[in-house]
């Protein structure tokens, strides 16, 4: 989906939650204004989102938290020269869930490739929330070896592998011997795979044994 649309999605969804709850509407009209005018006032704004926004899923797109919502539009909301470094400034500064919104907002943000190294940044963490947030679209530009090293990441800390976006896609017959590996270590040790790793394993063992080749080199030769 294109950002302009999606972010629209969301406000509406922001809004959206019954009255009597959170958000404080007025709050967030003003900060959206204020962010535009006065950049460096985000990082103030950015902390409250939480307080004023609330924390609970937005009915309309479960997938999504007020805050998060609030934050990535506080983020869409700057001037396109303030994005670069006030995504890398929220983010380095930032507790878990405002690390967690700045990755969310990524695919959303014309910020190129300059939240990359937060992708990387996040998927060293033991934080499973920040791990499966950065794994999300944005994560088509990590390269191969990187985004297999995540894919592996997920599976040994429980992450389910729906959080991993293009999965299909780029899974290839290196994944698969990562998979089988690990796979192995945990039959060892008298441990199961989980059922999602078990399943991909299974797909592109498949697909080896009938000869189909699998992942990005296919389709850069298409």
């Amino acid at each position: 989906m294109e950002p302009e649309p999606e972010l629209e999605r969301l406000r509406a969804a922001l809004l959206a939650v019954p009255d009597g709850r959170p958000p404080d509407r007025d709050w967030l009209a003003e900060a959206l204004r204020r962010v535009g005018a006065e950049p460096a006032a985000i990082g103030r704004l950015f902390a409250a989102a939480g307080r004023r926004c609330g924390r609970a899923p937005l009915p309309d797109l479960p997938d999504w938290t007020a805050d998060d919502a609030a934050r990535v539009l506080l983020l869409a909301a700057l001037p396109p020269t303030e994005l670069p470094g006030q995504v890398e400034t929220r983010y380095r500064y930032g507790d878990a869930a405002e690390k967690r919104a700045v990755l969310r907002a990524l695919p959303l943000l014309p910020v190129g490739d300059a939240g990359v190294p937060l992708l990387h940044d996040a998927i060293r963490t033991n934080d499973t929330r920040l791990v499966a947030a950065a794994l999300g679209r944005y994560a088509d530009r990590l390269d191969q070896a990187a985004w297999r090293q995540a894919v592996l990441k997920c599976v040994f800390t429980g992450i389910p592998l729906v959080a991993v976006h293009g999965l299909d896609r780029r899974a290839d017959a290196e994944l698969a011997a990562m998979l089988a590996g690990f796979a192995q270590e945990r039959r060892a040790a008298g441990r199961d795979m989980p059922a999602d790793a078990t399943a991909l394993l299974d797909r592109l063992s498949a697909l080896d044994r009938s000869g189909t080749p699998t992942g990005p080199a296919v389709e850069e030769a298409q």
